[in-house]
């Protein structure tokens, strides 16, 4: 027969013995909050060991979305540096501050023909991704190009123009640029009022996509960086190639069949590149920081392979520096582009049904403000240039 207090002691044991297994269970796991291009947000609890994939496949399954490979995960560290969440790798090992996590559902890969995607549910993704640039500023265009684009927006978000609905100034509740004059607000209204009738919000949004494509800034996530004369410049990748941006002109571009090598040291970045009749040729940038430098390393790495290779089987394990054995290495991990296009074809499903929301005004930028204008030598390809801060949505 037990003694009273031993059974007592062994009661306690016990009971500290479950609760450190759960004080274990709940340290393994953590909080994400991932925001979609909706600006909904996506909430769950993953274990710290978890990978970024699995936390990716969770978000596309909630969307219903089968044409993945063009979507990633960003976050931004303490010191407001931007990163994409690398698949292969632990979500807990990668983030620089402690859970909850914070992150963004955004577009990595711009489809190079939008229209060509085979499901409606990604097209609209895409059509909410380039919203957000056209917004934001990344996405350049002259002033007859953005009144048109900002119509497609209205007529995918209103439907077709109705005076008993809508009054005078009714565009002025929508936001679709970080500045625009009442001249560009009442062009907008006049194009969705006689151009735009009977227009379906699938149809509005493709023509948008079909505009916006065409446009040399589609698919720009400008990196901030200074030339080697100092003069600031945006560096970016699309799915045409490398692209150097300065006020508003476009004063290189590298198609990627052109791009030999990318490397990095510090915060210096070199492109190499080989154009017609052999001409070698070799661009410096600097960037703000060595990690600013090192990240658009990496998006270089992987934009090159993901639209130049013709399947992942060729791709490898690259070097931040001339000397493999020094420096960062770095590999892509995913699809490329052509075998997205080819998976895509195999999809065979019902069209998912897509909740479209609206894109209001819940922006913090006055109404109206002066188009930037551009006094530089030739004129500019854009009627407005690039803000010097632009590292958002």
């Amino acid at each position: 027969m037990q003694h009273k207090g031993a059974s007592c002691l062994i009661s306690k044991i016990r009971h500290h013995r479950l609760m450190s297994g759960s004080i274990r269970s709940l340290d393994r796991e953590c909080n994400c909050t991932v925001r979609l291009l909706d600006d909904s947000e996506y909430t769950c609890t993953i274990q710290r060991d978890a990978k970024g994939q699995y936390l990716f496949d969770l978000i596309c399954h909630h969307l219903n979305l089968l044409e993945k490979d063009y979507f990633g995960i960003r976050y931004v560290d303490p010191d407001k540096q931007r990163h994409w969440l690398e698949f292969t790798k632990s979500i807990a090992k990668q983030m620089k501050s402690q859970p909850p996590f914070t992150m963004c559902l955004r577009v990595k890969f711009y489809p190079p023909d939008p229209a060509a995607l085979k499901e409606e549910i990604t097209r609209y993704l895409v059509f909410l991704q380039i919203k957000r640039d056209l917004y934001h500023g990344r996405l350049l265009c002259k002033t007859s190009d953005a009144a048109l684009l900002a119509a497609y927006i209205l007529q995918a978000e209103i439907g077709d123009y109705d005076p008993g609905k809508h009054p005078e100034g009714y565009s002025s509740k929508f936001q679709f640029f970080p500045k625009h004059s009442e001249r560009l607000e009442r062009r907008i209204a006049e194009i969705h009022k006689t151009e735009l009738i009977g227009q379906s919000p699938e149809t509005s949004e493709l023509n948008f996509l079909q505009k916006a494509q065409m446009l040399e800034t589609y698919g720009v996530d400008p990196h901030p960086c200074k030339d080697v004369s100092g003069n600031p410049a945006f560096l970016a990748f699309t799915p045409f190639g490398f692209t150097v941006l300065q006020g508003n002109r476009r004063v290189h571009f590298l198609k990627w069949e052109e791009v030999t090598k990318l490397k990095f040291e510090a915060k210096t970045f070199h492109i190499y590149a080989n154009q017609k009749e052999d001409k070698k040729i070799i661009l410096t940038y600097f960037a703000p920081t060595p990690e600013a430098c090192k990240h658009l390393w990496k998006c270089g790495v992987e934009n090159q392979a993901f639209y130049k290779l013709e399947k992942s089987s060729q791709v490898r394990t690259v070097s931040s520096s001339n000397l493999f054995f020094k420096g960062s290495r770095f590999r892509y991990s995913g699809r490329v582009a052509k075998e997205v296009m080819e998976q895509s074809a195999k999809i065979k499903r019902d069209p998912p049904e897509i909740h479209r929301s609206e894109f209001l005004s819940h922006f913090h930028f006055p109404r109206f403000q002066p188009l930037i204008p551009w006094a530089g030598p030739g004129g500019g390809n854009w009627d407005w240039q690039y803000p010097a801060a632009l590292c958002r949505g």
